[in-house]
């Protein structure tokens, strides 16, 4: 197996198993070199947390990105997540430019969005900033909600496959390459992800389980990024993902004080069983 070296940049959650807590030893496991930047440093995620700290890193971002140039430090990919200014996602695709190794993946997971409406702190501004980004991207990893904001679309929480398939048309008509949209659901007990790779569209079907997670995007995106760079297709590195993602919301399920996120560590054996040799 090559060794490759990926970017991650997004969030440190100290405690909350999302962003980079969850980012670093995914894509450890899955065999890879993982330089983090983090943009941020939070005692806790956002999500069920009262008075959190809070570090905003963007000053420092610049600096540490001049020493890598400097020592000649190059990437086989860059991962984005969770991002928290324009001028973070400027930093990024000048990291693109300037770091990533001709011909080598940039794969942004947009997370801005869910549910029909922007996370606290984001606007109209910074989903122009995202729209720089993500349609210079290799490969993108929206949600429904985040493929409306980035193409002026309709949110509709009841659609068919038509719709999914203007929405993924749309995307690519704006410039979009590879695309994974997640959390598209045709029944009530299912949702799955809709894949268009090379032009040719796919759809993978899994269980929907009630309630959900924190952090379950970010556990469905590094384990992406880790199959994909293993050598899986699109398609397959969204189905290792979406399969482990599922076993870490089944095996957390029922332990009420676990409600900050899955328990996804004890599980890395099989992520790891499920990827190419």
């Amino acid at each position: 197996m090559e060794y490759k070296r990926i970017l991650t940049v997004q969030d440190i959650s100290c405690i909350g198993q999302c962003s980079l807590t969850v980012a670093l030893p995914i894509l450890s496991a899955c065999g890879l070199e993982t330089a983090v930047l983090p943009s941020a440093v939070l005692s806790t995620h956002t999500g069920g947390f009262k008075g959190y700290t809070f570090r905003d890193l963007t000053g420092d971002m610049p600096a540490i990105v001049d020493h890598w140039e400097k020592e000649g430090l190059y990437f086989d990919a860059v991962y984005t997540g969770y991002l928290g200014s324009a001028e973070q996602v400027s930093i990024v695709m000048d990291i693109a430019k300037r770091l990533l190794k001709p011909g080598c993946p940039l794969i942004v997971d947009p997370a801005m969005a869910d549910n029909g409406k922007l996370y606290p702190g984001f606007d109209a501004d910074f989903v122009d900033s995202m729209k720089k980004l993500v349609f210079s991207a290799d490969c993108i990893l929206p949600n429904i909600t985040e493929a409306c904001l980035l193409t002026g679309g309709e949110y509709r929480e009841q659609y068919d496959r038509r719709y999914i398939a203007d929405l993924i048309g749309a995307l690519t008509a704006a410039g979009a390459r590879d695309i994974v949209l997640t959390g598209v659901g045709y029944t009530p007990r299912t949702t799955g992800v809709a894949v268009l790779e090379g032009g040719k569209q796919s759809y993978y079907r899994h269980k929907k389980i009630a309630g959900g997670c924190h952090g379950t995007g970010d556990v469905f995106a590094s384990a992406f990024c880790g199959a994909l760079m293993r050598g899986c297709s699109c398609y397959d590195a969204s189905k290792i993902a979406a399969d482990y993602t599922v076993s870490c919301i089944e095996y957390t399920n029922g332990d009420e004080s676990h409600r900050y996120g899955v328990k996804f560590e004890p599980l890395l054996a099989d992520l790891i069983a499920a990827l190419p040799e």
